[in-house]
Order: C-alpha cells, then structure tokens, then sequence
C-alpha cells in the first residue's frame, strides 16, 4: 500500500508499505481522504512543529477518515464497509490530566503522525491504517467522507472556542484565516458568537473565513484598514505567529479572554505581557480536543457549508504537490489526499 513518509525537513516521500494487521482490541481501516493539517507542513517544511522535532522516518496524517475493513480478537465497533472517522488520540486515561476529565492534555498520550514522543506515533497518511477500536467512529447519517474529512480540524476548533468561555451574543476576533482559523469562525457562530472578526494577511484567505461566516474581515497588515474593531469581547489566535497574539492582547476589552491556539515557534516568543497585567485579560492556552470530535461530526452532518473550506483533493500519489498546495494560503484552504486509488 502506498504511505506518506517524512524523512527530514523538505524529505517527504510517497513509499510501499506493508498492509497492518489489526491486533486485539484493534481496528483496520481502509483510509479514502486524509486532511493536509499546519502541523504536517511544519514537519515538510521544518522538520517539527513547535518544539517536536522528527527523530526518525514517520508517516504523517491525523485527519483521516474510511471505511472498515476488519477487527482484531475482541474488538467490536461499527460494522465492515461502515463509513467511519477516526479520532486521532489514545490518552493513557492513569495520569493526573486524565484523571482529572483534561484527556486532550494527557501527558502520556499517543496522537497519529506525532513526533512528541520516542520512537514516534506513525500517521494515518496510507492506505490502511490500524488503531484502538474506541477510536472509530460511524458517521452520522448523510455525512460523506469528504465533509467528515473536517472533523478532526472542527475538533480542535470547537475546544478553542470551549476554552474561551460562553461567546453567546460576544464579539469574537479570529486572528489567521488558515483551515483552522476558518473553522474556529464556524464554531463560534455555532455557539452563538453574534459577530466575527478575522485578520489575515492574505485576501484569498480571508474569502475562505466569509464561507466560514465571518462578518468582518480585516487585512492584518494594514492598520488603517476600517474592519478593525476597537475593541472586542473574546479574542482567539489562530495564526501561530506572536504578532497575531500582540494584536489579540491589544482589541481583546479588559478583563476579556485571549485564547492561544496557533502554534507558535520553538522557543520564546515575545508578546505584550504587561496588557495582561494591567488590563487583568485572561490568557488560555488550547490543545488539540477530546469529546469534540463526537460534536464535529454532528455538526458538520448538518451544515453542506463546510464544503467550500474543502479547495482540493489531491491523490496520494502527487502528495508534495497537495502539500505545496496546501502551503500556499493563496491558492487554498483545507487540501485533502485521496487514497482511493492506492493499493
């Protein structure tokens, strides 16, 4: 079967690899789309993301979705041909974090294409891949794999929103108009945001958040530009880079909630620190998801608008050139790989 495997910064190759076999408690899936995530193109481009750096070769992918093909001894879940997404981490559900209902931020956990821990957690970027079979989950009715293809990314961006606290009837900044940053402006308006801003530097970007229902749209390098609010009730920084930050502490209104979710760089990062101090703005960090994979498929099972975040369906094969497309912010939004054809 064919697999995507990252070497090394710029190494990325499209290699055979075995066909897994599921062991007890295992689930084999037949992947079709698997979703271009920021954090596969830093590993392409940089090789790591933040301060996970690549030790070894690893097939890359965490938002996969299929179809599937068998279980191991004593597994059980939706039937063989079922169309299903899968939930990307298996938390070790022993230590303080998932003791305490925070699974997303176990210490202990295992992610699919991850390279936070040694020997790395391979991806789902092939043609078959095997996981816990808790981790499957049947789609709801009239959702196709193309759509679902969203929910892992969705995931994230409902959590974001979850951390920021109840954005009913708030006016909401989304800084970075990326795949995530599109789908966070999706689920606040979801949660009852009554008005959505978002910066990003590129107008094709930001054509993607209007899709998303964004209200305002503000180029994020021109300060004159009449979009940016004076000041907003909830601010979530979706762009992983410290000026994105530094604008969310300065429009975020006192007392307001600045909610950290772009990657930023390995190391520091400078930012207004004394605005959160003076102006008492609580700072949040937000990582990955937990139960809101379950509430992604719901949603996006009832909302065709997700379609238009989709820019592209790549084959397997031509996988640097999905990537490349999807590096280019210009030309797209979320690029999915198609495994269809893959043996």
């Amino acid at each position: 079967m064919l697999g995507c495997v990252i070497h090394g910064q710029g190494d990325l190759r499209v290699a055979e690899l075995p066909v897994p076999e599921p062991g007890p408690g295992q689930a084999l899936v037949a992947v079709r789309y698997g979703g271009v995530c920021g954090s596969d193109l830093h590993y392409w481009r940089h090789g790591g993301v933040g301060d996970f750096r690549l030790r070894e070769p690893m097939v890359l992918g965490h938002e996969v979705v299929g179809t599937v093909v068998e279980y191991g001894a004593g597994a059980s879940g939706p039937a063989p041909g079922a169309a299903v997404a899968v939930h990307p981490a298996t938390p070790c559900g022993l230590c303080p974090e998932c003791s305490d209902g925070r699974r997303n931020i176990c210490r202990d956990t295992r992610y699919l294409g991850s390279a936070a821990r040694f020997p790395h957690v391979q991806g789902g970027f092939a043609a078959h891949v095997v996981v816990p079979c808790e981790q499957v989950r049947a789609l709801p009715e009239g959702l196709e794999l193309r759509r679902a293809a969203l929910a892992e990314p969705l995931s994230v961006a409902l959590h974001a929103v979850r951390r920021a606290g109840d954005v009913a009837g708030r006016h909401v900044l989304v800084t970075g108009a990326g795949p995530i940053g599109c789908l966070v402006v999706a689920a606040a308006k979801a949660a009852g945001a009554v008005r959505v801003t978002v910066t990003d530097l590129l107008p094709e970007a930001l054509e993607y958040a209007r899709i998303a229902g964004a209200g305002t749209l503000v180029r994020a390098g021109d300060p004159d530009d009449p979009g940016w609010p004076s000041e907003v009730d909830v601010a979530i920084e979706a762009s992983g880079v410290a000026a994105g930050l530094d604008a969310c502490l300065r429009r975020v209104r006192r007392g307001g909630v600045v909610v950290q979710l772009g990657m930023l760089p390995a190391g520091h990062s400078a930012f207004a620190g004394n605005l959160v101090v003076s102006r008492e703005i609580e700072l949040r960090g937000a990582f990955r998801f937990d139960a809101e994979f379950d509430e992604a498929l719901a949603l996006l099972a009832v909302e065709p608008a997700f379609d238009g975040l989709v820019s592209a369906v790549v084959p397997v094969a031509d996988a640097e050139f999905a990537f490349a497309l999807a590096a280019d912010r210009s030309r797209s939004c979320k690029v999915l790989l198609d495994f269809a054809v893959a043996p």
